[in-house]
């Protein structure tokens, strides 16, 4: 998971949390801290098809709508975050081991997926 800061100018990396644990986290997370709105990372082949994955996404997704009724949550395309995110660890000098870390990709990934929903909603 990633946040911005309150201008919505810098975002960072929050969490890697477990899909179990990750709806008590959300709720948790948003009655301590102000959340305009949920971006979830919409699933698609390299095609622009929906991938297998994205039926379990948009599930949690109207589950979470009605946890956090006042939150907003949207989709954004999140194809090719994962390889963005090795470059930037490459870029960053993190050795292979590190790289290897599925949470810190995933981490990095939400990073950039919030980064671009961002940059999209300035140029609006």
């Amino acid at each position: 998971m990633a946040v911005t800061d309150p201008l919505k100018i810098i975002p960072g990396g929050l969490a890697t949390v477990s899909t179990s644990e990750l709806m008590a986290f959300l709720k948790d997370y948003t009655a301590r801290e102000q959340v305009e709105t949920i971006v979830m990372g919409e699933p698609k082949q390299p095609n622009g098809m929906p991938s297998e994955n994205l039926p379990r996404v948009k599930a949690f997704a109207s589950r979470l709508r009605k946890e956090l009724p006042d939150i907003p949550v949207v989709f954004y395309d999140e194809r090719f975050t994962s390889v963005l995110a090795h470059k930037a660890m490459i870029d960053g000098g993190l050795r292979k081991k590190a790289r290897q870390d599925k949470a810190l990709v995933d981490e990095i990934s939400a990073t950039i997926i919030l980064q671009d929903y961002m940059n999209s909603r300035k140029s609006w």
